[in-house]
């Protein structure tokens, strides 16, 4: 958002999308002991409306870049040789214990 403050500073976007969000981000703080900070569906739908998009673009713009981070994580974590993470966190996976793997690469193949 910073970056989106210095931008309306310097008159390269209007600023109407920042003042809306923040706007809906202090209402939603009144009355409450602990601020709701704008999460990042809400930040990245600043930037592009200020950026000029129209809103019927903001849902797959979202997902777009947010494909673009899973793939880019999901490939410095092969590259690693760690664990594409999926939906449960490792301490939940499973673990086998099962008998003993056989290594079945001698066998005929018929």
């Amino acid at each position: 958002m910073t970056l989106v403050e210095d931008a309306v500073d310097n008159g390269e976007v209007p600023g109407w999308a920042l003042r809306a969000g923040t706007a809906l981000e202090r209402a939603l703080a009144r009355g409450r002991s602990r601020p709701v900070p704008m999460n990042i569906d809400g930040a990245t739908a600043i930037v592009f409306s200020e950026l000029g998009f129209p809103p019927e673009l903001g849902r797959g713009l979202f997902v777009l870049s947010r494909s673009i981070g899973i793939l880019s994580h999901a490939w410095e974590e092969k590259s690693a040789g760690t664990r594409i993470k999926g939906p449960l966190p490792r301490p939940l996976l499973p673990d086998y214990n099962g008998p003993a793997h056989h290594d079945l690469s001698d066998r005929n193949s018929t």
